[in-house]
C-alpha cells in the first residue's frame, strides 16, 4: 500500500465505518483492516493520518486510528515462533522514528494509545534495537511544556513500571544501568525544578495541579528505578530526594483541595511519596535510617490530621503500611512501644479504620461484587481496614501480650454496646469480630484459613458465645453485614476451630444461601465449599454421607441464590454447587430430575452473556461432574445430553463466543467418548470445522482442540478417513509440531492416531510424519521436545516393532539410527518424566534390546549403551537438568491454554496406560526380553553383559531373579 492522498481518503472511510450503529457494515470495515493490516506501509499510512490537522481527519477517526496501531503493534511486533513476521523492517523503523514525537504532540487520547504501543515496542526492542528512546524522552524535560513534561514522564513509567515486578537477571539490570545513566540525572533535575515551580506558584491553583500531576509520575519512576536494588546514583543522591519527599508530605494548599469524594492531586502524590519510602524502610534500611525518624513523624502527622473521607483511602493505606515497614524490624520497635504510642496508635489509627463508615455499607450494598473481592478473597486493593490490619499483625509480632490487651477490652465494650442495644449498635459487633479475627490470626493460607492462632485468645469460645448465636438466627436477612462477617470468621478459622464446632454450623450456612443479600449468600456459598474441602491425613473430613441427606436442600437453595438480582452469575454459588455434586457422587441420580434441566438453563443465559468468567468455569465443572456421573449410571443418558446441550453448543460456534467455545469443545469431547453406538451426524459434521486451519491460530483454542480430536480418532477413526480428513489431522500435528508452545500436544495427537488407527491407514504417512519430526528436532531442539520424541519413539516400537522403527528412521538418511541412539536416546532418556512415560520408554526400548535387528546387524555396538541406558531408567532418579541458556517449562506449569483458564478438570483426558494389561512390570518385562533373546541366541548374551559394568550386570541378575528367568 502506497502512501497516497488516495489511500489516505479510503482509510478515512473505512475507520469511520468501524464506528458505524450498522452492524453490517461495521463488520465489512473490519475484514476490510483485517485483511490490509498485514500491507507494507499499512502502518505508515495510520500514523500518516495521526500527523493531519482535525479539518482533514476529524478527532474520533484519529483515536480509532490509534487504536488501530496499538492494536496492530500488541498483536505483530513480536515475531511468532515460526518466523511470520506482520510488520515490514522498513514499517518498523519508521514507527519506531516517528511515533514519540507524534505521541508527544498528540491530544490526550491519542497520546495515550500511542504511550502503550510503545511501551509494547519497548518490552520487546528496548534497550537493544531503540537505544535512542530514554536519551530522547529524556531531552524533553527541558522543553517547559507541561503537555510534552506528561507524555514523557507517562510514557516512560510504561517501558519501565516491569522493573517493579520482573525477576532479577542480569540482562535486566544491565537495561537498568542503561536507563538510569540517561534518566536518572535528568528525572532528579525535573523533580527539582518542579518542587522550585511549586513554590514559586503556591498562589496558583492550576499551575500547582498541573505540577502535582507531573510528581506524581515523578514518583512512580522512582518506584520503578528503586524496586530491583538500590542504585547507586538514588544512594548517592538520596538527601535530595528525600527532603523534597518530607516537603511533599507536609505540603498544604486549600487550592489542591478537591471535590467530595474525588482523590485529588495531592492526596495522589503523597501517597505515592509514602509507596516510595516504604520500600526504602523495607528493603534499603541501614540507607534509610537518618530519614526514618522525620518520615514516622511526618507520616504520623498525616494519619492524624485526615479525616475518615473516602478521598484519603489510597494515602492512608500507604501510609499505615509505611509504619508497618518500620516497625517490622526489631530494632525500630523503640519507636513504638511507648505505652502512651501504642494507645494512640490503637485508639488513631488502627480502630477508627477498622469501624465500617456510611461509604463502606454502600459498599456492601450497591457493590457486593467489589466487597467480597476486597473483605473475602483479599484482593490487591489498598483499603484503609487491610492496612489496619496488617499494622496489627506486624505490631503483635513484638508486643502481642499488650496489644491483646489493649484491644480485649474495646473488644469487651463493643460487645456490650451491642447487647444492650443491638438493632443500633450492630457496627459495634463488627468491627469486634474484625478485630478479634486480626489478633487471633497471625499465619494464613488460602487453603487452610488461619494456619497460626494467638493462644492468648480463645476463638472456640468466641465462636460458640458470638458467631454462632448470630449463624442460628432464623431471620437470614436481618443485619446482613454482621452475618457476613460472622460467615467469614468461620471460613477465616475453619481449620483451627474443633471440626465438631464447625460441622455444627452446617445447616445454618445452608440456610443462609437463601439470605437476599448478595454478600451473605455468597459467603455462605463459600464457606459450604471451603468446610467442605477440609482435610485430616490427607482424608476429607465431610464425607458422602455427611452431605447427602442434605444435598436436595443444598441444591434448591443454591439454585434459588443464582436467581437473585446480583447473583445470576454468582462464581461462589455455582462452586458450592460442584462441590457437593463431587462429593455426593451417585447418590447425584436421585436430584438429577431437579439439576440437569437447570443447568441446561443457566449455559443458555451464558452463552447470551457470559459476564463471569469464574461463574462460567464452575458451571461447565459441574456440567462436566453431571454428564461423568449420569452416563454411568444411566443407559442412554448421552443421547438425551446430546439433545439438550448440542443446540446450545451450535448457537455458541455460530456466534464464536471465544470465551466459552474452549469449555464446548471439552464438553463434546465428554459426550463422544461416552457413545456406545455409531457416532451421530451432530458430531460428524463439526469434524470439519474442528481442522479448519483458522482455528489453531487462536492459543486458547489449541489444548481443547487436541482433546476433541483425541476423541474423534478414537470413537470415529473410520469416518475421519471417509470424510477424507485424515490428510487435514496430519496437518494440525504439523502445524504443532512447529510450535516451542504445543509440540508437546501434537504429539498426543500423534499417539492416540498410532494406538487407535488400523496400522494400514496410516503405513504410507509414518516416513513423513518421522522426516517432519526431525526437520524440527534440526531446527530447534528442546529438552521438552526431545522427551516427548523419545516416548514417541519408544511407543512406535511397541506397537509396531523395533525393526521398522529402525527401517524408517534409516529411510530418511543411511545410518541416522545410531545417531538417535547415541545423540539422543543415551544422553536423554533419564530426563523423560511421568511414570506412564518412562514405563512406554522402558517397555519400547526393551523390545527393541531384543530386536535381531539391532542385536546382530551394523547396530550391534549400540546394544550395550541402549542397555545400561534403560537400568539407569530404572535405578537413578529423573534428571531434571537443562543445558545452558534454556528455560523449560513443565507441561503442567503452562499457565491453562495459555493464558485462560478453560481447562476443566473433570473433563480432562485421564492418563491412559496403553500397556495396562500387557506389561506391568518394565524390569521383569526387560528380563523375559532377555531371556527370549539367549535362546534365539545361545552363549553370546553373556559374554556381551560381561563386558558391561558390574553394577549393570547386577541389577540385570536382580531382573532375571524376579522374572524368574535365566540366560541360555
Amino acid at each position: 500500500m502506497e502512501v497516497t492522498e488516495e489511500n489516505l481518503a479510503r482509510l478515512v472511510e473505512v475507520l469511520t465505518h468501524t464506528l458505524s450503529p450498522d452492524p453490517t457494515q461495521r463488520r465489512s470495515a473490519e475484514q476490510f483492516l483485517s485483511q490490509v493490516e498485514g500491507n507494507e506501509n499499512y502502518p505508515v499510512l495510520l500514523l500518516t493520518l495521526l500527523t493531519r490537522d482535525e479539518s482533514q481527519v476529524p478527532a474520533n477517526i484519529k483515536l480509532a486510528a490509534s487504536i488501530n496501531l496499538k492494536n496492530l503493534v500488541k498483536r505483530y511486533w513480536v515475531v511468532d515462533e515460526d518466523g511470520t513476521n506482520r510488520i515490514s523492517a522498513n514499517d518498523r523503523i519508521v514507527i519506531k522514528r516517528e511515533i514519540v514525537d507524534l505521541m508527544l504532540r498528540s491530544p490526550e487520547g491519542v497520546q495515550r494509545q500511542l504511550s502503550e504501543a510503545i511501551s509494547i515496542i519497548g518490552k520487546s526492542d528496548f534497550p537493544h534495537q531503540w537505544q535512542e528512546l530514554i536519551p530522547y524522552m529524556a531531552d524533553k524535560f527541558k522543553s517547559g511544556d507541561f503537555n510534552v513534561i506528561n507524555g514523557v514522564l507517562q510514557t516512560s513509567y510504561s517501558v519501565m513500571r516491569r522493573y517493579e515486578f520482573e525477576h532479577k537477571s542480569e540482562e535486566l539490570w544491565r537495561e537498568i544501568l542503561f536507563v538510569l545513566n540517561n534518566f536518572a540525572q535528568p528525572l532528579t533535575n525535573l523533580l527539582v525544578e518542579l518542587m522550585k515551580f511549586a513554590g514559586e506558584n503556591v498562589n496558583n491553583g492550576d499551575a500547582l495541579k498541573v505540577i502535582f500531576a507531573s510528581l506524581v509520575s515523578v514518583g512512580k519512576l522512582f518506584l520503578a528505578l528503586n524496586s530491583q536494588d538500590l542504585p547507586e546514583f538514588f544512594e548517592d543522591n538520596m538527601a535530595v530526594w528525600m527532603e523534597n519527599f518530607l516537603t511533599l508530605l507536609n505540603f498544604s494548599s486549600p487550592l489542591l483541595m478537591s471535590d467530595d469524594d474525588e482523590i485529588g492531586v495531592l492526596e495522589q502524590v503523597k501517597s505515592q511519596v509514602c509507596e516510595d519510602i516504604t520500600l526504602y524502610a523495607s528493603k534499603y534500611r541501614e540507607e534509610f535510617e537518618p530519614f526514618i525518624e522525620r518520615f514516622v513523624t511526618a507520616v504520623w502527622n498525616l494519619l492524624s490530621t485526615t479525616t475518615l473521607a473516602v478521598k484519603f483511602d489510597q494515602m492512608v493505606s500507604h501510609a499505615i503500611q509505611f509504619l508497618c515497614a518500620v516497625a517490622e524490624r526489631d530494632h525500630s520497635k523503640g519507636l513504638f512501644e511507648n505505652e502512651q504510642v501504642l494507645s494512640g496508635i490503637c485508639e488513631k489509627v488502627i480502630l477508627p479504620n477498622m469501624h465500617l463508615r456510611p461509604c463502606d455499607e454502600e459498599l456492601f450494598e450497591d457493590s457486593p461484587d467489589q466487597w467480597v473481592s476486597q473483605e473475602l478473597e483479599g484482593a490487591d486493593s489498598e483499603t484503609r481496614r487491610r492496612a489496619a490490619v496488617d499494622f496489627v499483625r506486624v505490631l503483635s509480632r513484638h508486643f502481642e501480650a499488650r496489644m491483646t490487651q489493649v484491644f480485649g477490652q474495646y473488644v469487651q465494650s463493643m460487645l456490650a454496646t451491642y447487647g444492650e442495644k443491638p438493632n443500633e449498635c450492630w457496627r459495634n459487633k463488627v468491627a469486634a469480630i474484625y478485630l478479634v479475627t486480626t489478633l487471633s490470626a497471625k499465619g494464613h493460607t488460602a487453603r487452610h484459613g488461619a494456619t497460626q492462632i494467638n493462644e492468648l485468645v480463645n476463638i472456640t469460645e468466641f465462636y460458640q458465645n458470638h458467631i454462632l448465636p448470630e449463624l442460628q438466627n432464623q431471620d437470614v436477612n436481618r443485619l446482613p453485614v454482621l452475618k457476613a462477617e460472622a460467615i467469614k470468621y468461620v471460613i477465616s478459622f475453619r481449620s483451627a476451630l474443633p471440626f465438631d464446632a464447625v460441622k455444627l454450623c452446617i445447616p445454618d450456612l445452608a440456610r443462609l444461601i437463601t439470605a437476599q443479600s448478595p454478600v451473605v449468600h455468597t459467603y455462605a456459598a463459600a464457606a459450604i465449599d471451603k468446610v467442605f474441602l477440609l482435610k485430616l491425613n490427607n482424608q476429607p473430613m465431610v464425607q458422602k454421607n455427611d452431605v447427602s441427606p442434605s444435598a436436595a436442600v443444598l441444591y434448591a437453595n443454591l439454585l434459588g441464590a443464582l436467581t437473585i438480582q446480583g447473583s445470576e452469575q454468582n462464581e461462589y454459588v455455582m462452586k458450592a454447587m460442584m462441590r457437593v455434586t463431587s462429593i455426593i457422587e451417585g447418590d447425584l441420580m436421585q436430584h438429577a430430575g431437579l439439576v440437569v434441566p437447570q443447568l441446561v438453563v443457566k449455559l443458555q443465559q451464558v452463552a447470551k452473556n457470559p459476564t463471569k468468567p469464574h461463574y462460567v468455569h464452575y458451571l461447565f465443572e459441574t456440567l462436566s461432574l453431571v454428564i461423568k456421573t449420569v452416563c454411568n449410571s444411566v443407559d442412554g443418558a448421552v443421547g438425551e445430553f446430546d439433545r439438550n446441550l448440542f443446540p446450545v453448543f451450535q448457537e455458541i460456534l455460530q456466534n464464536e463466543i471465544d470465551s466459552l467455545i474452549p469449555y464446548i469443545f471439552q464438553i463434546i469431547s465428554l459426550l463422544l467418548e461416552r457413545q456406545k453406538a455409531e457416532v451421530p451426524e451432530a458430531y460428524l459434521s463439526l469434524l470439519p470445522f474442528l481442522v479448519m486451519p483458522v482455528l489453531w491460530e487462536r492459543p486458547g483454542y489449541v489444548v481443547p482442540m487436541v482433546r476433541l480430536l483425541q476423541a474423534y480418532i478414537e470413537k470415529a477413526h473410520g469416518q475421519i478417513v471417509q470424510m477424507g480428513k485424515l490428510e487435514a489431522v496430519l496437518g494440525v500435528f504439523n502445524k504443532l509440531n512447529a510450535s516451542k508452545t504445543n509440540d508437546h500436544e501434537g504429539f498426543y495427537l500423534v499417539q492416540c492416531m498410532l494406538l487407535h488407527m488400523p496400522k494400514e491407514v496410516l503405513d504410507s504417512y509414518w516416513n513423513q510424519i518421522f522426516a517432519i519430526m526431525f526437520r524440527r528436532l534440526t531446527s530447534s531442539k528442546t529438552t521438552k521436545y526431545v522427551k516427548s520424541l523419545l516416548v514417541f519413539f519408544s511407543l512406535f516400537a511397541c506397537q509396531h516393532s523395533g525393526a521398522r522403527l529402525i527401517q524408517i528412521i534409516d529411510s530418511l538418511q543411511a545410518g541416522m539410527f545410531s545417531m538417535v541412539v547415541e545423540r539422543l536416546i543415551v544422553p536423554d532418556l533419564q530426563k523423560v518424566s511421568g511414570e506412564i512415560e518412562r514405563k512406554i520408554c522402558a517397555v519400547g526400548l526393551s523390545g527393541l534390546l531384543a530386536d535381531p535387528t539391532l542385536y546382530n546387524g551394523s547396530y550391534a555396538a549400540l546394544w550395550a549403551p541402549l542397555l545400561e541406558a534403560v537400568v539407569k531408567l530404572f535405578e537413578c532418579p529423573e534428571d531434571s537438568s537443562l543445558p545452558n541458556g534454556e528455560h523449560f517449562i513443565e507441561i503442567e506449569d503452562i499457565p491453562a491454554f495459555q493464558g485462560s483458564s478453560a481447562r476443566l478438570m473433570h473433563a480432562a483426558r485421564s492418563d491412559i496406560d496403553p500397556l495396562k494389561g500387557q506389561v506391568e512390570n518394565p524390569p521383569v518385562f526387560l528380563a523375559q526380553q532377555l531371556s527370549q533373546l539367549s535362546q534365539t541366541h545361545p552363549g553370546t548374551l553373556q559374554g556381551r553383559l560381561a563386558q558391561m559394568n558390574t553394577e549393570v550386570q547386577a541389577h540385570i541378575m536382580k531382573y532375571l531373579q524376579m522374572a524368574g528367568c535365566s540366560l541360555a
